[in-house]
């Protein structure tokens, strides 16, 4: 399930999955989040908070993701990775490199510190 984290400024799309993440929660709630935030403000900040196992993706979430990621691809200006898997956090920080947005992953304990990052 993909809920969105409220309390962040209007140019943040910024998200905690749990439990079950299928392609229906990028359809209901990600994609016209993150759609509406680009018509407003042509950049994007992407927060994922992940506090479930990836084996919890369904095969359609990963696509969605993998769609959004490329539909958008100029448009991000910042995305961050929380989750409590040091290699998550590892991937990400190498990964964001070859991104034109600037990337950071961070572990559970920062999730407060991903917060303030993606709202600057």
């Amino acid at each position: 399930m993909i809920e969105r984290i409220p309390g962040l400024p209007s140019k943040v799309a910024a998200f905690n999955a749990t439990e079950k993440v299928t392609a229906d929660d990028y359809t209901t709630t990600i994609n016209p989040i993150v759609k509406r935030i680009e018509k407003e403000f042509g950049k994007i900040n992407y927060l994922l908070v992940i506090n479930t196992s990836l084996k919890n993706y369904s095969l359609g979430a990963w696509i969605k993701d993998a769609l959004l990621g490329f539909k958008y691809f100029a448009k991000w200006n910042k995305l961050g990775i929380v989750s409590n898997k040091k290699s998550i956090k590892e991937f990400t920080d190498f990964f964001g490199r070859f991104l034109p947005s600037v990337t950071k992953g961070f572990i559970m304990e920062d999730e407060e510190i991903a917060k303030r990052w993606i709202s600057e």
